[in-house]
């Protein structure tokens, strides 16, 4: 499998990761999921945000969950947060719709976790292409990028 950014990364930082292969004609994240044979608790999906300070942040969240603004804004420090433009996302992170990971964007951000990663001793997320994820320690990844975790989809 040719390596990724993300990939690149990992090894230099000495974080263990098993890279996955999929379709990359699947664009959704459950059916990420299903092509990966995971629970889809365990799959996470990247989502870049500007606050209005005009900074942007990052969340990783599971694949079938939606970001609650709110709870996002609190995680943030910020008073209401929303989504980036589609055509905003790859001059920002370096990164295209459907293959965006919280690592190795252009520049740092702010970035929190769900803190369902918790429950899991790894989960997966984008390896920066489309069809490409890796599995990783959720502690890993707060570690390298200092993120946090947080409560920030709404509860069913």
């Amino acid at each position: 499998m040719e390596k990724t950014n993300v990939m690149r990364i990992f090894d230099k930082e000495g974080v263990d990761y098993t890279p996955f292969e999929y379709d990359n004609t699947i664009t959704d994240g459950v059916s990420v999921a299903a092509a990966l044979g995971e629970e889809v608790e365990c799959v996470f999906k990247t989502l870049v945000t500007v606050g209005n300070d005009n900074k942007n942040y990052v969340f990783v969240i599971p694949v079938a969950e939606k970001l609650d603004l709110k709870k996002a804004a609190r995680a943030a420090g910020v008073k209401n947060i929303e989504m980036i433009k589609q055509k905003e996302l790859f001059p920002l992170s370096g990164y295209i719709h459907g293959g965006c990971s919280p690592i190795g964007m252009k520049k740092k951000f702010p970035t929190v976790i769900d803190e369902t990663a918790v429950l899991f001793d790894y989960f997966y997320v984008s390896a920066g292409k489309v069809g490409k994820q890796v599995r990783v320690s959720p502690n890993d990844i707060v570690r390298l990028i200092d993120a946090t975790f947080a409560d920030l989809t709404f509860n069913s």
